[in-house]
């Protein structure tokens, strides 16, 4: 009996892993212990520990002394409503949760089991950095993590929670997944701290100015959302991982739903105002579209003329992309081109359909956007619709003008379905533009001017010179759209597509 006497005394060590005072210390920050963290996240009891017992194997600076079952963090694989899922939770209470050989292989066997049996990834990131004890086999460690970062892009989703330090290489691995979620207040990212920054800049900053949550939510766009803590950030991302397929080659889970396909919502025809110029919610249209009206919005704090995240249509997952009026009147811009760029992609990736609501006067004018290189940001966005080949439908409300229109999911970049409200306007520009370029020579007569501009809105200031060419496939009433757009989501369930052969594209970084 010794023997499982020995097992079970080995596990409860390896439990406690920094130890009750450290744990305490944890605690009294408001962070939960890496295994707190795991049983949260995943279903009670579905939780399958790897590793448990392994220890570093440095002998460098008197390591040999200390040689922690686990070596600060913790891997596994469990599920979410049932769905299964690969987990790797660092524990700050060992070694500040530093990264060293074991640490990495540990993360790296989870991730290769993730990509082989195609499930989500989850890293739950607490670390003070590389071990520098190491030296270079923690920096190894790190590497042979990004490596496998990079080849599970695009084939199992990859989720980040950021929940307590995250600096120098380590950003490096949450970046290049999917999803960041951050914690308000007890987690930051930067590539240097502020000490650093202090020396070679002489800026003086906090370690929460320079990469907090809401720096990084509102500034950076580094992060797609920010929660007031652990729980609400674990709880947050299960229901993500709800609305996701487990990898590449699999649909997105279809949940039961309680909402009528064939709902009217009248409200939707008096959405619009009547004065051109007005703003509305966006928002409001997507929720009355979805089923229950729910809608998981992603980077909701970055780039708000442009909304993204996700929503179900007869119980089925679908990306939206949509114009949000309220902000800069809808225009593009370089941060609203680039998260929605990423966002098409992530979709197209994963197989899951794509809704656009277009209400885009067009590009931002001015010389921030054309210094920052609004050119090549804006064909992100056009170079990710126009690539992806899942289901695309769009609905045109208002104005859909010039380039802008062309980017938004246009029939020129094949979309599937491409409806248009009564209300909306498809052009290449606005009346009073256009008539000031067309009858240049009458700029001095008001009178003239006002009876071209009002010529110029009777013939182009609604959908119909577009369904006319067939570029638009059918004007619909804005109170049917729901049940429109599940019609033509349910048709396109089939829909296959050819690309020429190519080893990958050089999409407009």
């Amino acid at each position: 009996m010794d023997v499982l006497q020995e097992l079970e005394t080995r596990r409860n060590a390896a439990r406690l892993g920094g130890g009750e005072r450290r744990i305490s210390a944890q605690h009294s920050k408001g962070k939960l212990t890496a295994r707190e963290r795991v049983e949260l996240l995943l279903d009670d009891g579905s939780f399958e520990e790897f590793d448990m017992f392994v220890a570093h194997r440095c002998t460098d600076f008197g390591m040999e002394n200390e040689r922690p079952a686990g070596d600060g963090v913790v891997t596994g694989w469990g599920t979410i409503n049932g769905r299964l899922v690969y987990v790797f939770s660092q524990d700050f209470t060992v070694m500040g949760g530093s990264v060293s050989e074991t640490h990495g292989q540990k993360i790296c066997k989870i991730m290769d089991m993730a990509i082989q049996n195609g499930a989500p990834i989850i890293g739950i990131n607490d670390s003070g950095g590389a071990r520098i004890q190491e030296g270079v086999a923690s920096l190894a460690a790190y590497g042979e993590v990004f490596q496998r970062n990079i080849l599970a892009s695009g084939v199992v989703p990859q989720i980040s929670l950021i929940m307590g330090p995250t600096a120098g290489g380590a950003v490096y691995s949450p970046a290049m997944t999917d999803f960041i979620f951050m914690v308000k207040d007890s987690s930051y990212m930067f590539v240097t701290g502020p000490d650093v920054v202090k020396t070679v800049t002489n800026e003086q900053v906090t370690a929460e100015e320079l990469g907090g949550a809401s720096t990084h939510t509102k500034k950076s766009s580094v992060a797609d959302a920010a929660f007031e803590n652990d729980v609400e950030a674990l709880a947050e991302a299960r229901r993500l991982v709800d609305f996701l397929p487990l990898n590449n080659r699999d649909k997105a889970p279809v949940r039961p739903f309680f909402d009528d396909v064939n709902r009217v919502e009248e409200s939707l025809d008096t959405l619009v105002p009547d004065n051109p110029n007005m703003p509305y919610d966006m928002k409001e249209l997507i929720t009355k579209l979805a089923d229950e009206g729910d809608f998981y919005e992603i980077q909701e704090e970055f780039a708000k003329n442009i909304l993204t995240g996700f929503i179900r249509l007869e119980g089925v997952t679908v990306g939206v992309v949509a114009n949000q009026p309220m902000v800069l009147a809808g225009c593009l811009d370089i941060d609203a081109s680039r998260k929605a760029a990423r966002f098409v992609r992530f979709c197209d990736a994963f197989e899951i359909p794509i809704l656009s609501l277009v209400d885009v006067p067009g590009f931002l004018p001015g010389t921030s956007q054309e210094y920052g290189g609004v050119i090549k940001h804006g064909a992100k966005l056009l170079f990710a619709y126009g690539e992806a080949t899942v289901p695309k439908v769009t609905v045109i409300t208002r104005k859909a003008y010039g380039g802008a229109y062309v980017v938004m999911s246009s029939k020129h970049l094949r979309g599937d379905f491409n409806y248009a409200w009564p209300t909306s306007e498809i052009a290449v520009m606005g009346a009073k533009g256009a008539t000031e370029i067309i009858h240049r020579a009458d700029l001095g007569d008001p009178e003239k001017i006002a009876k071209h501009t009002q010529d110029y809105e009777d013939r182009f200031a609604n959908p119909f010179v577009a369904a006319e060419k067939g570029v638009i496939d059918e004007v619909i009433m804005p109170h049917s759209t729901r049940k429109r757009v599940c019609r033509a989501f349910a048709s396109l369930r089939a829909k296959k597509t050819h690309t020429p052969w190519k080893k990958h594209d050089n999409i407009p970084l």
